[in-house]
């Protein structure tokens, strides 16, 4: 089975998986298989995964060649992802006999297959041109050597332009071309929105808006209605237009973002540099983005859309905080509640509700919720045995729809059941804290280096720029379904050692994360850097995974490290954020319970359908 997503900068494979980004770039692959896990779904989400640069670092692997990116939206040499969806447009299908009453022209030219090229909404479909610098999450003091892709935007008025994030990843430069003309705009990337894979860009050229007309956009649409996907894939300069119709509507992986928001899928062709390009229905009306596909051996013409309502949800958060601050989460395991006995132990009545197992430290549900309540209505609505709850007029949604539906910050009332008694309960509702990151705030990885020993945080590019064999089952456990405690938790590892005599027989440790420096926990990167800067000892003990201890001599090590960075030719012996003062990110009072990373991972957790986190 393969997975494709239209994004700018790689493909991911799998025996099970592929997932293709339509971009012209180089190819990256990730290894991932579809499961739902705490993870929220990770290896799915992996198979999905549009990232462009951390995957693969093909500048090391292929010297001197393109790198080609997979994307629906983008289109790079050799790559190509598929959007999530397909489309169709009835309207340009085969020709329809003319009616009497009056229709405007622009309706005809939908109508009309002879006057596709005509119409006045292609005229809003943009190229995008991309040049991206991505980080080296191996070197972290250090940049990938650059690369290009083509994606597609389109204008929503405002002077702003609308497309896929991944096609403007770790981006250096954003230029845009307008159809029918050959020249280039310079584009400003005004905001991202990562777990949504939406990008809005401004063109500060007037002369670029000269004669431009915004597209509208539509409403949510019904099965079987006609798509039509526009943009700019590989193939050819010229605009693309490709047909086919809705086949569904539901809570999708998005493989960029790493995140479950409702998707179109549809069948229209999708290919690299359709990626951040609209999608119409027979009005003329934008329904929404084309960002990925699904690719497999056992199935085809699978591609996927962002739907208007969360483009509206991106641009009504921007415009509400001036920046983007993402989807709220529950922060809960669910588990279904098909089994009667298993209702009846639980004393719920009625074939209803969801079992919550489990409770993100990190979020505000554990303050209200606890393991073993039922969750049988949010927001008045009720909630099935299987997690689903109405939608529209006859189906049933993933029951974490209607948590995309609120804003960070925005309270939801829950209706419980414990120990057999109702309650109603309020729930703050935030973003999810990730422990291991599948995106670097900033860009650039945060990274100390002590007597020639590199640290950083653990993070899912660094899994993926290193390859999963490297790091380790045990670390690559902690990562996929350990949660973080409290809020900056972070996994540190000892990414690898620069040769120096100072640190003789540590040489070959790489990828081994460190639990204590001098005896105290260590949180996060800035919590180590702390601790080094304050320590006054004569040894800097470092304590690993199993047991394993690093002993250096702080003056020595201290005299080292200059000659050290001179000879590796680093910049700098620490990221410019540890340069910033520390700031503890919980109480000292506060019980931690487990040792940090390290929370229990059972295998239902790891792979079972009926678990699902909210």
């Amino acid at each position: 089975m393969a997975v494709s997503v239209a994004s700018c900068c790689f493909s991911v494979v799998n025996a099970s998986l592929k997932l293709q980004s339509s971009v012209s770039s180089p190819r990256c692959f990730v290894a991932a298989s579809l499961k739902s896990t705490p993870r929220a779904s990770n290896e799915k989400r992996k198979a999905l995964r549009p990232d462009s640069s951390p995957k693969l670092n093909p500048e090391k692997k292929y010297p001197g060649r393109v790198r080609d990116v997979h994307r629906d939206g983008i289109s790079g040499k050799g790559g190509d992802v598929g959007g999530h969806q397909k489309m169709a447009f009835k309207a340009f299908g085969s020709p329809k006999k003319e009616k009497k009453e009056s229709q405007s022209e622009f309706r005809e030219q939908q109508t009309d297959p002879a006057k596709i090229h005509d119409a006045s909404f292609l005229n809003a479909v943009v190229k995008v041109y991309c040049t991206h610098t991505a980080p080296d999450y191996s070197l972290p003091w250090q940049k990938q050597r650059q690369f290009t892709s083509t994606g597609s935007a389109f204008m929503i008025g405002d002077g702003k332009l609308l497309t896929n994030a991944h096609c403007v990843e770790h981006d250096t430069q954003v230029k845009v071309k307008r159809r029918g003309d050959d020249r280039k705009y310079v584009a400003k990337v005004l905001v991202r929105g990562v777990d949504c894979d939406i990008a809005l860009l401004s063109v500060e050229s007037e002369e670029f808006w000269k004669g431009a007309e915004p597209l509208r956009l539509g409403h949510l649409p019904r099965l079987q209605d006609s798509v039509t996907v526009v943009g700019y894939p590989l193939g050819g300069d010229t605009i693309s237009v490709t047909k086919g119709v809705v086949s569904r509507i539901e809570v999708t992986s998005y493989a960029h973002g790493s995140s479950d928001l409702l998707g179109i899928q549809i069948d229209a062709a999708i290919n690299p540099g359709n990626s951040g390009g609209p999608a119409f229905n027979d009005q003329g009306e934008c329904i929404g983005v084309a960002f990925q596909v699904y690719r497999s051996e056992e199935t085809e013409n699978i591609g996927y859309v962002i739907p208007t309502t969360v483009v509206s949800h991106f641009l009504t958060d921007y415009e509400r905080n001036g920046k983007y601050t993402g989807y709220p989460c529950l922060g809960v395991l669910l588990q279904k509640l098909e089994n009667p006995a298993l209702r009846e132990c639980l004393k719920v009545p009625t074939n209803e509700g969801v079992l919550v197992r489990r409770v993100e430290p990190t979020s505000d549900a554990s303050k209200v919720l606890k393991e073993g309540d039922v969750i049988v209505s949010f927001d008045g609505l009720h909630v099935g045995c299987e997690g689903t709850v109405p939608f529209r007029s006859s189906e049933r949604i993933a029951f974490r729809y209607l948590i995309t539906q609120k804003f960070a910050g925005d309270v939801a009332e829950l209706g419980i059941i414990r120990a057999g008694e109702h309650k109603k309960i309020q729930v703050v509702l935030r973003p999810r804290v990730h422990l291991v990151p599948y995106h670097i705030d900033g860009g650039q990885p945060s990274y100390i280096i002590i007597a020639g020993l590199v640290f950083t945080p653990l993070s899912e590019p660094l899994i993926e720029e290193e390859c999963e064999d490297t790091i380790g089952l045990k670390l690559l456990t902690k990562a996929r379904y350990s949660v973080a405690r409290f809020r900056g938790e972070q996994i540190v590892i000892l990414s690898q050692v620069l040769a120096n005599e100072v640190n003789i027989g540590y040489e070959d440790m790489n990828n081994q994360q460190v639990l204590k420096f001098n005896g105290n926990h260590i949180r996060n990167i800035h919590h180590l850097a702390h601790l080094i800067d304050m320590c006054k000892d004569k040894y800097l003990v470092f304590e690993f995974e199993d047991n394993y201890v690093a002993v250096l001599e702080r003056e020595a090590s201290n005299s080292a490290s200059v000659c050290i960075l001179k000879d590796y030719g680093i910049p700098s012996e620490r990221s410019a954020d540890l340069l910033e003062p520390y700031v503890d990110p919980i109480d000292d009072t506060q019980a931690l319970g487990q040792g940090f990373g390290d929370s229990p991972v059972s295998n239902l957790e790891m792979g079972f359908d009926g678990l699902v986190w909210a």
